[in-house]
């Protein structure tokens, strides 16, 4: 496919015997044709006779055919990101209410935090609290949050 879309001329016609045999779908279709146009080409399926960009009635077809795929497009991507943020709240306000604590557990109890976040404040490192209670500098310097 790559290698029809670089060679094409002006004045090309590419010719398939069914749209499937181009694209999987719209999505793939519309910036296909676009680029067979764009490169001064037309496009013509034999079984889809309304799929032919010598006609004025074809290109408005491809016309509608890729505005119908943005529209997609930007139902697919809210839908996906209201899925996303319903099922996130839903699952995260379930835990909250069974007093849940979400994401990795801490490596230290609230008990050694405090006395970290004091010993920290007294002048203690961060290596030498990292070694006392077995963590990682960093586990150690998030404290301060």
């Amino acid at each position: 496919m790559l290698r029809l879309l670089k060679a094409l001329c002006s004045g090309d016609v590419v010719t398939v015997t069914r749209i499937d045999r181009l694209a999987r779908s719209t999505f793939d279709l519309f910036p296909i044709v676009k680029q067979i146009v764009d490169a001064g080409g037309q496009f013509r399926s034999l079984a889809e006779p309304w799929a032919d960009t010598a006609t004025s009635t074809g290109r408005l077809m491809i016309a509608v055919l890729g505005g119908l795929t943005d529209v997609e497009r930007d139902l697919i991507r809210t839908r996906t990101a209201e899925g996303r943020s319903r099922s996130r709240s839903r699952n995260r306000n379930r835990a909250k209410n069974r007093g849940q604590h979400m994401g990795r557990p801490s490596m230290l109890t609230p008990e050694q935090q405090a006395e970290a976040r004091r010993r920290r404040a007294e002048g203690a490192t961060l290596d030498e609290l990292a070694k006392s209670y077995n963590a990682g500098r960093a586990t150690i310097s998030r404290l301060r949050r």
